[in-house]
């Protein structure tokens, strides 16, 4: 369990240490493999584990979020192109399955991938050969690829949004991540684990939490799972002004929501409304994150931002902060 630790896999529920051990017996072979579990459990944690515990761990682990390939560019960015290929291509470039070449290809949120990427994965998955755009010489690819869902892809298929083909050729070895209302006990030690790291990243003395706050931690479901208990905390200890933090309701905390999950879980919102919270919460937790990196110093949180200090004080205005919480904190910057 000591290797998971170093590569942040904290935790010793059955469920966990199950998923674990299907990790440790999958990272000797060269198979594909999907993960699967809910936002903020850990995915790319896990796929991160599978490579580095590998032989290819010498190797690029190169992540891609399938979310934000834009449709029109996937088979470039994927196989790369040729100079004069098309348009903007004024110049060749190497594609991310170049770039991961002898190492792992891990692709991220992979229920978001579009029809014509989902032909174009399947046809390079079949045998690992692939050719960049506007090129004529075929490649083959020496690279192990990972996969990662939050989505149930069987569902999707029998809805017709994702290919049963890719799906097979996806699912040769598959982890299910438990989601962490189920993983008894663990939530005291991830929340053990973020506490040391705090203190280790700011050089600051640790801080613990109260009998209090850890019974609401415990009681919380935690729908963003890990992450969001990972942001909680972080927020907690850098306003906390003693050694012991004292936590109040979590639901009424803005750590419950991450930015990019709240941008994913908004379809009840307009655009506009839900880019203005996500827009809103990033300011936030940068903020927080900058002050208490200058302890406070609103000279060097300017230099650092490369804002004016005026736009900055309004931005404490906006989000309820106070300079004077961050006083305390001894971080470098």
């Amino acid at each position: 369990m000591d290797d998971f630790a170093q590569l942040n896999l904290v935790g010793r529920s059955p469920a966990f240490l199950a998923a674990l051990a299907a990790v440790a017996k999958f990272a000797v072979c060269d198979a594909t493999v999907l993960i699967e579990g809910e936002t903020g459990t850990g995915k790319e944690l896990v796929a991160r584990a599978v490579h580095y515990l590998s032989a290819r761990r010498d190797a690029a682990f190169i992540p891609i979020n399938c979310a934000t390939l834009p449709d029109n560019l996937v088979e470039s960015e994927l196989f790369g192109h040729v100079r004069g290929a098309f348009t903007d291509a004024k110049e060749a470039r190497i594609g991310l399955i170049a770039q991961a070449e002898g190492g792992t290809l891990f692709l991220d949120e992979i229920e978001a991938i579009s029809p014509r990427a989902q032909a174009g994965l399947l046809r390079f998955l079949q045998n690992r050969e692939y050719r960049p755009v506007g090129g004529t010489l075929v490649r083959q690819a020496k690279v192990r690829v990972l996969a990662s869902s939050n989505a149930d892809l069987k569902a999707m298929v029998a809805q017709g949004l994702f290919r049963s083909d890719l799906l097979f050729r996806l699912n040769v070895l598959s982890v299910q991540l438990p989601a962490l209302r189920v993983r008894t006990g663990d939530i005291a030690l991830l929340t053990a684990a973020f506490l040391r790291r705090l203190s280790s990243e700011f050089d600051a003395p640790v801080k613990t939490l109260s009998r209090a706050s850890m019974g609401r931690l415990e009681a919380h479901s935690w729908p963003g799972n890990v992450r969001e208990l990972e942001n909680l905390v972080y927020r907690e200890w850098l306003l906390a002004t003693g050694s012991v933090i004292e936590i109040g309701s979590i639901e009424d905390s803005p750590a419950d929501v991450d930015p990019p999950t709240a941008t994913r879980d908004s379809g009840q919102q307009t655009y506009k409304v839900a880019k203005a919270s996500a827009v809103a919460e990033f300011e936030r937790i940068y903020m927080s994150r900058l002050l208490a990196t200058t302890a406070g110093n609103m000279t060097l949180a300017a230099q650092i931002a490369g804002k004016d200090r005026s736009d900055l004080g309004k931005l404490l205005k906006k989000h309820g902060l106070s300079r004077q919480s961050f006083l305390g904190c001894t971080e470098n910057p």
